[in-house]
């Protein structure tokens, strides 16, 4: 499906994908997405404009896509089902299509007992992979749920989040196959730690023909210290953090344990480019957006193709 997206171009083009992540404020100033995006802007081909995440009161992902494009880029709207209802979710697909997004990433969403919102409701009305439906068919058949013609439909590059290591594991391949039978395009993973795990669950969609209809970006996060480390394998659902790179983390002064961080980031990033079937990467540089030009320099990445 061919859209206005400049992702999918890259992407069709058998170009190497980069794309990063960029989180909204707490707030209304517009100001921190300028000094974030700076970093990110014609580093990477197209920036997440995360929604809510952790479940915690932001300004919205699509108002935040909207002053990141003004600036230049290219956002992927995060959209989750956690907080709108289905009349609510295709009427923000209209709103941010009639406002020049062309890409969108559907999620189901952290719980609302994460974040600072613990006695909100949570609406569910649909999850992810219903979500990945509505969009494709609002794009493909020019329908809203119910079956009702659109004007104009959103031409939207449809992508989902898959987690290679999350239990059971054994099911991993077969939710990735689901989301691309719904209609994702592109897919963009959980952190990855463990690259021999990773490999496997590579070489299981590529067994079932998933990595021919998708194209799948890993997912990429510096570690900041042993600290974070520790955190992220302990008290993150899904992550899964080998003891040898925490033992790394540890085994160097804390002062110098940020750059260890990033040459693990960006050994990861060369190792599964040698994996088959894996078209870009996501960095997921958290709060460390001014990271990003070293890590991708490092890995050789800083040069974004002409599309």
């Amino acid at each position: 499906m061919k859209t206005e997206s400049r992702l999918e171009k890259v992407l069709a083009s058998g170009q190497f994908a980069v794309t990063a992540e960029c989180g909204p404020p707490k707030g209304s100033d517009a100001n921190v997405l300028h000094e974030k995006g700076k970093h990110l802007l014609n580093r990477v081909d197209a920036v997440n404009v995360t929604d809510n995440q952790t479940a915690i009161v932001r300004m919205s992902s699509v108002a935040a896509s909207t002053i990141l494009k003004g600036l230049g880029h290219e956002p992927i709207l995060q959209m989750v089902t956690r907080d709108r209802n289905r009349i609510a979710l295709q009427s923000d697909l209209f709103g941010a299509y009639a406002l020049g997004i062309r890409n969108v990433l559907c999620l189901t969403g952290d719980h609302h007992s994460f974040g600072n919102q613990k006695q909100a409701v949570g609406v569910f009305d649909l999850d992810s992979i219903q979500l990945l439906r509505t969009v494709r068919d609002m794009r493909d058949d020019g329908k809203i749920i119910g079956g009702e013609d659109i004007q104009v439909p959103p031409k939207m590059f449809i992508g989902a989040a898959e987690n290679p290591f999350a239990d059971p594991v054994s099911w991993r391949v077969v939710r990735l196959a689901k989301k691309v039978a719904a209609g994702a395009d592109f897919i963009q993973t959980q952190c990855i730690f463990n690259v021999d795990r990773f490999a496997e669950f590579m070489k299981q969609a590529h067994d079932m023909g998933l990595t021919e209809k998708v194209y799948v970006l890993a997912g990429i996060t510096p570690l900041k210290g042993v600290a974070m480390a520790k955190y992220m394998a302990n008290k993150v659902a899904g992550m899964e953090i080998p003891d040898e790179l925490i033992n790394r983390m540890a085994g160097v002064p804390k002062e110098k344990q940020a750059d260890e961080g990033i040459k693990i980031a960006v050994e990861t990033i060369q190792m599964v480019r040698e994996i088959p079937g894996v078209a870009g990467i996501h960095l997921m540089a958290i709060e460390w957006e001014h990271k990003v030009p070293e890590i991708l320099e490092a890995a050789g990445l800083d040069k974004r193709p002409a599309i």
